[in-house]
Protein backbone atom coordinates (compact mmCIF):
# COMPACT_ATOMS: atom_id res chain seq x y z
CA UNK A 1 0.00 0.00 0.00
CA UNK A 2 1.27 3.09 -1.64
CA UNK A 3 2.18 5.90 1.57
CA UNK A 4 0.99 9.78 1.48
CA UNK A 5 2.27 11.39 4.37
CA UNK A 6 1.05 14.72 5.79
CA UNK A 7 3.38 17.11 7.72
CA UNK A 8 1.79 18.50 10.41
CA UNK A 9 2.44 21.06 13.25
CA UNK A 10 0.98 22.18 16.73
CA UNK A 11 1.56 25.29 17.75
CA UNK A 12 1.16 24.54 21.54
CA UNK A 13 1.66 28.53 23.46
CA UNK A 14 1.28 30.28 26.31
CA UNK A 15 -1.00 33.93 26.85
CA UNK A 16 0.86 36.69 25.92
CA UNK A 17 -1.55 39.21 26.47
CA UNK A 18 -4.54 40.22 24.29
CA UNK A 19 -5.53 39.34 20.41
CA UNK A 20 -2.72 41.71 18.61
CA UNK A 21 -0.31 40.06 21.22
CA UNK A 22 -0.57 36.40 20.34
CA UNK A 23 -1.91 36.94 16.60
CA UNK A 24 2.06 38.24 16.44
CA UNK A 25 3.61 35.29 18.08
CA UNK A 26 0.97 32.86 15.68
CA UNK A 27 2.47 34.61 12.28
CA UNK A 28 6.35 33.87 14.01
CA UNK A 29 5.00 30.40 15.01
CA UNK A 30 3.00 29.56 11.72
CA UNK A 31 6.01 30.81 9.16
CA UNK A 32 8.18 28.18 11.32
CA UNK A 33 6.22 25.63 11.31
CA UNK A 34 5.61 25.96 7.03
CA UNK A 35 9.26 26.52 7.00
CA UNK A 36 10.18 23.02 8.31
CA UNK A 37 7.30 21.42 6.05
CA UNK A 38 4.17 21.64 7.58
CA UNK A 39 0.71 21.54 5.31
CA UNK A 40 -1.63 22.05 8.30
CA UNK A 41 -0.86 23.46 11.06
CA UNK A 42 -3.44 23.20 14.42
CA UNK A 43 -3.63 26.41 16.88
CA UNK A 44 -5.29 25.91 20.79
CA UNK A 45 -8.71 26.60 22.20
CA UNK A 46 -9.11 30.44 22.56
CA UNK A 47 -5.88 31.11 21.20
CA UNK A 48 -6.58 35.21 21.28
CA UNK A 49 -6.00 35.78 24.41
CA UNK A 50 -6.29 34.06 28.18
CA UNK A 51 -8.90 31.33 29.06
CA UNK A 52 -11.59 33.88 30.22
CA UNK A 53 -14.01 31.40 30.97
CA UNK A 54 -12.07 31.27 34.91
CA UNK A 55 -15.22 33.47 35.76
CA UNK A 56 -18.44 35.01 34.81
CA UNK A 57 -18.43 38.61 33.55
CA UNK A 58 -20.29 40.03 30.93
CA UNK A 59 -17.13 42.31 29.98
CA UNK A 60 -15.67 39.12 28.43
CA UNK A 61 -18.47 39.07 25.76
CA UNK A 62 -15.97 42.35 24.47
CA UNK A 63 -13.61 39.79 23.16
CA UNK A 64 -16.39 38.23 20.79
CA UNK A 65 -15.85 38.86 17.62
CA UNK A 66 -17.73 37.98 14.08
CA UNK A 67 -16.95 35.21 11.28
CA UNK A 68 -15.89 36.64 9.01
CA UNK A 69 -14.12 38.91 11.33
CA UNK A 70 -10.64 40.73 12.14
CA UNK A 71 -9.32 37.82 13.25
CA UNK A 72 -10.29 34.96 10.51
CA UNK A 73 -8.95 38.42 8.20
CA UNK A 74 -5.50 37.92 9.70
CA UNK A 75 -5.74 34.49 10.04
CA UNK A 76 -6.67 34.08 6.04
CA UNK A 77 -3.79 36.10 5.33
CA UNK A 78 -1.66 34.23 7.12
CA UNK A 79 -2.44 30.79 5.60
CA UNK A 80 -2.25 31.88 2.62
CA UNK A 81 1.54 33.47 2.68
CA UNK A 82 2.66 29.81 4.07
CA UNK A 83 0.11 27.97 1.61
CA UNK A 84 -0.84 25.86 4.64
CA UNK A 85 -4.28 24.85 6.03
CA UNK A 86 -4.80 26.14 9.32
CA UNK A 87 -7.34 25.14 12.09
CA UNK A 88 -8.00 28.53 14.68
CA UNK A 89 -10.37 28.55 17.59
CA UNK A 90 -11.73 31.81 18.10
CA UNK A 91 -14.91 33.31 20.13
CA UNK A 92 -18.08 34.38 18.13
CA UNK A 93 -20.56 36.65 18.19
CA UNK A 94 -22.78 35.12 16.26
CA UNK A 95 -25.89 38.34 17.62
CA UNK A 96 -26.15 40.32 20.74
CA UNK A 97 -26.38 37.85 23.38
CA UNK A 98 -25.88 34.87 21.25
CA UNK A 99 -21.91 33.64 21.03
CA UNK A 100 -20.07 30.01 20.20
CA UNK A 101 -16.56 28.91 20.51
CA UNK A 102 -15.87 27.97 17.25
CA UNK A 103 -12.60 26.66 15.14
CA UNK A 104 -12.25 28.21 11.75
CA UNK A 105 -10.51 26.22 9.35
CA UNK A 106 -8.48 28.29 6.29
CA UNK A 107 -7.59 26.58 3.22
CA UNK A 108 -4.20 27.52 1.30
CA UNK A 109 -5.34 30.37 -0.57
CA UNK A 110 -6.93 31.90 2.99
CA UNK A 111 -10.74 30.99 2.06
CA UNK A 112 -12.43 29.85 5.02
CA UNK A 113 -12.97 26.08 4.03
CA UNK A 114 -15.70 25.69 7.47
CA UNK A 115 -15.82 25.92 11.03
CA UNK A 116 -16.74 24.27 13.36
CA UNK A 117 -19.22 25.19 16.91
CA UNK A 118 -18.15 23.53 19.82
CA UNK A 119 -21.27 20.95 21.06
CA UNK A 120 -19.97 19.91 24.53
CA UNK A 121 -20.17 23.20 27.03
CA UNK A 122 -18.85 22.29 30.78
CA UNK A 123 -19.95 24.29 33.65
CA UNK A 124 -17.18 23.35 36.48
CA UNK A 125 -15.37 25.70 39.06
CA UNK A 126 -12.41 27.69 36.54
CA UNK A 127 -14.51 26.52 33.09
CA UNK A 128 -17.85 28.29 33.14
CA UNK A 129 -18.12 27.86 30.03
CA UNK A 130 -21.57 27.92 30.03
CA UNK A 131 -22.42 31.87 31.02
CA UNK A 132 -20.64 32.24 27.17
CA UNK A 133 -21.07 29.74 25.10
CA UNK A 134 -24.48 28.53 23.11
CA UNK A 135 -24.32 24.55 22.35
CA UNK A 136 -22.75 24.15 18.85
CA UNK A 137 -25.38 24.04 15.85
CA UNK A 138 -23.36 22.93 13.17
CA UNK A 139 -23.63 19.17 13.68
CA UNK A 140 -20.66 16.64 13.94
CA UNK A 141 -19.61 17.81 10.20
CA UNK A 142 -16.19 17.00 8.89
CA UNK A 143 -14.48 19.98 6.56
CA UNK A 144 -13.17 19.45 3.06
CA UNK A 145 -9.55 20.78 2.40
CA UNK A 146 -6.60 20.29 0.08
CA UNK A 147 -4.97 17.98 2.59
CA UNK A 148 -7.64 15.83 3.87
CA UNK A 149 -11.35 15.64 5.55
CA UNK A 150 -10.46 17.08 8.85
CA UNK A 151 -13.04 16.15 11.42
CA UNK A 152 -12.16 19.51 14.17
CA UNK A 153 -13.64 18.97 17.33
CA UNK A 154 -12.91 20.99 20.64
CA UNK A 155 -11.66 20.39 23.92
CA UNK A 156 -14.65 19.57 26.20
CA UNK A 157 -15.63 17.50 23.25
CA UNK A 158 -12.86 14.75 23.22
CA UNK A 159 -14.71 13.00 26.39
CA UNK A 160 -17.24 12.18 23.84
CA UNK A 161 -16.85 9.07 21.99
CA UNK A 162 -20.11 9.94 20.50
CA UNK A 163 -18.31 13.37 18.79
CA UNK A 164 -15.41 11.38 17.25
CA UNK A 165 -17.22 8.86 15.97
CA UNK A 166 -19.62 10.69 13.81
CA UNK A 167 -16.50 12.55 12.47
CA UNK A 168 -15.71 9.19 11.92
CA UNK A 169 -19.31 7.67 10.15
CA UNK A 170 -19.10 11.12 8.17
CA UNK A 171 -16.06 10.28 6.29
CA UNK A 172 -13.07 12.54 8.80
CA UNK A 173 -9.79 11.68 8.01
CA UNK A 174 -8.31 13.05 10.97
CA UNK A 175 -9.57 14.10 14.55
CA UNK A 176 -8.39 17.75 15.67
CA UNK A 177 -8.72 19.17 18.79
CA UNK A 178 -7.92 22.41 19.67
CA UNK A 179 -7.65 22.65 23.72
CA UNK A 180 -7.29 24.34 27.12
CA UNK A 181 -6.71 22.33 29.75
CA UNK A 182 -5.09 21.99 32.92
CA UNK A 183 -5.36 21.72 36.59
CA UNK A 184 -5.45 23.22 39.78
CA UNK A 185 -2.23 23.99 40.91
CA UNK A 186 -3.48 23.16 44.27
CA UNK A 187 -4.23 19.47 43.83
CA UNK A 188 -2.01 16.99 44.74
CA UNK A 189 0.68 15.56 42.45
CA UNK A 190 -1.02 12.07 41.92
CA UNK A 191 -4.66 13.46 41.18
CA UNK A 192 -2.33 15.92 38.65
CA UNK A 193 -1.12 12.82 37.05
CA UNK A 194 -4.71 10.97 36.95
CA UNK A 195 -6.13 13.94 35.26
CA UNK A 196 -3.61 14.64 32.41
CA UNK A 197 -2.98 10.18 32.07
CA UNK A 198 -7.13 10.07 31.45
CA UNK A 199 -7.40 13.37 28.42
CA UNK A 200 -4.59 11.13 27.25
CA UNK A 201 -6.39 8.03 27.40
CA UNK A 202 -9.23 9.51 26.05
CA UNK A 203 -7.81 10.77 23.03
CA UNK A 204 -5.76 7.15 22.35
CA UNK A 205 -9.58 6.11 22.88
CA UNK A 206 -10.69 7.17 19.87
CA UNK A 207 -8.18 7.01 17.47
CA UNK A 208 -8.29 3.25 18.29
CA UNK A 209 -12.12 2.89 18.27
CA UNK A 210 -11.90 4.83 14.99
CA UNK A 211 -9.08 4.09 13.22
CA UNK A 212 -7.94 7.58 12.67
CA UNK A 213 -5.05 9.65 13.51
CA UNK A 214 -5.44 12.25 16.53
CA UNK A 215 -4.09 15.58 16.69
CA UNK A 216 -4.52 17.22 20.18
CA UNK A 217 -2.79 21.31 20.88
CA UNK A 218 -3.09 22.43 24.38
CA UNK A 219 -2.03 25.65 25.91
CA UNK A 220 0.89 26.06 28.55
CA UNK A 221 1.30 28.34 31.73
CA UNK A 222 -0.15 29.41 34.47
CA UNK A 223 -3.44 32.12 34.05
CA UNK A 224 -4.28 33.50 37.59
CA UNK A 225 -7.80 33.30 38.50
CA UNK A 226 -10.13 36.92 38.56
CA UNK A 227 -11.89 35.19 41.65
CA UNK A 228 -9.01 35.57 43.55
CA UNK A 229 -8.75 31.10 43.45
CA UNK A 230 -5.47 29.39 42.63
CA UNK A 231 -5.93 29.59 38.98
CA UNK A 232 -5.16 26.83 35.92
CA UNK A 233 -1.87 26.05 35.29
CA UNK A 234 -2.38 24.82 31.45
CA UNK A 235 -0.49 21.48 31.23
CA UNK A 236 0.21 21.12 27.41
CA UNK A 237 1.26 17.70 26.47
CA UNK A 238 0.29 18.09 23.13
CA UNK A 239 -0.03 14.53 20.66
CA UNK A 240 -0.23 13.59 17.32
CA UNK A 241 -1.70 10.15 17.22
CA UNK A 242 -1.72 7.13 14.87
CA UNK A 243 -4.92 5.27 13.71
CA UNK A 244 -3.90 2.70 16.24
CA UNK A 245 -3.46 5.13 18.99
CA UNK A 246 0.61 5.14 18.67
CA UNK A 247 2.46 8.30 19.39
CA UNK A 248 3.68 9.88 16.80
CA UNK A 249 4.56 12.99 18.44
CA UNK A 250 4.08 14.47 21.48
CA UNK A 251 5.56 17.47 23.88
CA UNK A 252 5.97 19.30 27.27
CA UNK A 253 5.20 21.85 29.08
CA UNK A 254 6.55 24.48 27.70
CA UNK A 255 5.70 26.79 24.60
CA UNK A 256 6.86 24.44 21.61
CA UNK A 257 5.73 23.57 17.36
CA UNK A 258 5.02 20.30 17.63
CA UNK A 259 5.95 18.44 14.55
CA UNK A 260 4.84 14.90 13.20
CA UNK A 261 4.61 13.20 9.79
CA UNK A 262 0.86 11.35 9.76
CA UNK A 263 0.87 8.65 7.02
CA UNK A 264 -2.72 9.08 5.90
CA UNK A 265 -2.85 5.78 4.39
CA UNK A 266 -2.51 3.57 7.57
CA UNK A 267 -6.00 3.93 8.52
CA UNK A 268 -6.94 1.99 5.52
CA UNK A 269 -4.60 -0.77 6.58
CA UNK A 270 -5.83 -1.02 10.46
CA UNK A 271 -9.75 -0.63 9.59
CA UNK A 272 -8.90 -4.05 7.37
CA UNK A 273 -7.45 -5.95 10.48
CA UNK A 274 -9.81 -3.81 12.85
CA UNK A 275 -12.75 -3.51 10.90
CA UNK A 276 -15.03 -1.92 13.91
CA UNK A 277 -17.19 -0.10 11.57
CA UNK A 278 -17.95 -3.41 10.07
CA UNK A 279 -18.83 -5.24 13.27
CA UNK A 280 -20.88 -2.34 14.78
CA UNK A 281 -24.44 -3.31 15.85
CA UNK A 282 -26.31 -0.41 14.79
CA UNK A 283 -29.76 -2.18 15.29
CA UNK A 284 -29.68 -2.65 19.22
CA UNK A 285 -27.97 1.26 19.52
CA UNK A 286 -31.25 2.96 19.99
CA UNK A 287 -31.02 3.31 23.79
CA UNK A 288 -28.22 6.01 23.22
CA UNK A 289 -30.65 8.37 22.53
CA UNK A 290 -31.67 8.42 25.66
CA UNK A 291 -30.13 10.84 28.77
CA UNK A 292 -29.90 7.42 31.15
CA UNK A 293 -31.82 3.69 31.12
CA UNK A 294 -33.70 4.05 34.35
Amino acid sequence: MKTKTLPVALIQEKNHGGAAENLAVIEDRVAEAARSGARLVLLQELHNGPYFCQHESVDEFDLAERIPGPSTERLGALARAHGVVLVSSLFEKRAAGLYHNTAVVYETDGRIAGKYRKMHIPDDPGFYEKFYFTPGDLGFEPIDTSVGRLGVLVCWDQWYPEGARLMALAGAELLLYPTAIGWDPDDAQDEKNRQRDAWVLSHRGHAVANGLPVLSCNRVGHEASPLAASGIDFWGNSHVLGPQGEFLAETGTDPTILMAEVDMQRSEHVRRIWPFLRDRRIDAYGDLLKRYRD
